[in-house]
Order: structure tokens, then sequence, then C-alpha cells
């Protein structure tokens, strides 16, 4: 493991469980998410709110992960390689299994749905922490920026303004206390996060992938596993003239 990663990986999982205590403990934070659901951001500045509804709507994890799969998937063919698709199914699946046990767990209900002013609106059966539309947007656009071959330090830019972004128009929007959106932002990197060190994993998928020649039923005819180079076509048979022996 990498020295940023064993860095990293425990700042975020502490991160993230410093949110839930606050939440779960009914601490500043809370106050915090009833000051500013109570200010009402799209009331203060209307003409943001239809644009950021679109842009909201289309970082749903439905389009988004149509949108990631189609350029994924053509990625794929054109380098014979199954591996993208691989990490990103994985860190999809890491996400909603992580995100939506903590989810059923909390139960918390949105700002629109708030019954008791000054509450955590915990345990009601709302699907609110943590907020599952910013883990989202840092998982898909994080993962793309993972498999980024060229322009990565680009890509990686790009995927923590999408991110940040997504974030902040949801509280804006007031789909979601600003405690959800940080929650949410520590869960998507605890995914990414752990992406690298499931390679061995993916890697055995793709090797199991290779044996069974699944790739070549999709017509990627080339794939060669886990560097995603075309193996080269095989060499042409010389022919060998033989001329008729005088007796």
């Amino acid at each position: 493991m990498r020295r940023s990663l064993r860095i990293l990986l425990p700042a975020a999982a502490a991160i993230y469980a410093a949110v839930a205590v606050g939440v779960l403990t009914t601490s500043p934070l809370v106050r915090l998410d009833w000051h500013v659901a109570m200010f009402k951001p799209y009331k203060h500045w209307p003409w943001a709110q239809g644009p950021l509804d679109v842009f909201i709507v289309a970082g749903q994890r439905g389009p988004t992960a149509v949108a990631a799969l189609a350029w994924l998937g053509w990625r794929s063919w054109r380098t014979g390689s199954v591996r993208p698709m691989i990490v990103f199914a994985l860190a999809l699946t890491l996400l909603n299994a992580s995100v939506g046990a903590v989810k059923l767990g909390v139960g918390r209900l949105g700002p629109h749905y708030a019954h008791t002013v000054g509450s955590a609106e915990l345990f009601h059966g709302g699907m609110i922490f943590p907020s599952g539309h910013t883990a989202n947007g840092v998982v898909v656009w994080g993962t793309l920026a993972y498999l980024a071959g060229r322009h990565r330090r680009a890509a990686r830019a790009a995927a923590g303004a999408m991110a940040l972004a997504i974030g902040l128009a949801t509280v804006y929007l007031g789909t979601h206390w600003v405690s959800d959106v940080l929650g949410g932002w520590a869960a998507g990197a605890l995914v990414l996060l752990a992406l690298p060190l499931c390679e061995p994993f993916v890697a055995a998928v793709e090797r199991r992938l290779e044996r069974s020649r699944w790739p070549g039923r999709l017509g990627w005819s080339g794939w060669s596993g886990p560097l995603g180079a075309r193996s080269p076509p095989p060499p042409a048979r010389a022919r060998v003239r033989t001329r008729p022996v005088s007796r």
C-alpha cells in the first residue's frame, strides 16, 4: 500500500465517522444543518434554481452510470480490455452497498420533510444520510479519473469540481442537510480509496474472463488480459516452394 493511501484512507474513514457521530448525537453540526435549511438559499438566489434542478437530475445515479458505462464500453472495445468495466462495476457495487446500508440504518428525513426544529430527524424511515447524490458524484467521476489514461490531473480536477458542485447544489435546493453532503463526500472518497486495494480482485476477474473467452463473444477478439493491449496477429505462414527432384 502506498504511503499516501495509508494516510488518506484512515483520514476519510475518520471524517465519515465524525460526521456520523455528530448527526447521531445532535451535535452543533445538526444546528448548522438547521441554520442553513431555514436560511433557504433557493429563495435568496432563485435565478439558480432552474439550472441546478436540471443539473441535479442529470447527475443522478441512473443517467451518470449509463453515460459512464457507454464511454467505458467504447474504451474497452478500443483497447481490447474489460478492466475499465470491471473497475466501474466494482465501484458502483461498493457505493450501493456501503451507502445503502447506512441510509437504511439511520433513516434520516430531509429538510423538506423534517418534523421538529433542532432535531436530527433520525429513524423516521428516511433515506437522506449520507447523501447518495453526492457520494455518487464522487464515485462516478472519481472512477473515470482513476481510469483515465491521459490527462489524469485534469480528470481529477474535473472530478473534484463535479463532486463539489453536486453536493453544494443539493444544499442550495434544500434536498439535503449540510451534514448529509459532508457524509456523502467522505463515503464516496472511501470507495475511491478502496479501489487500489481491490486491484488483485480486478486482475483475477479479468484473467477468469480471459480464460473463458468471454470478451471474444462481444467481438473483442484482440483482448489480451490485464495490460489491455491488443494481441498481435499471428504471423503468416511462409510458403515453401518445392521443386521436382530430377532423377
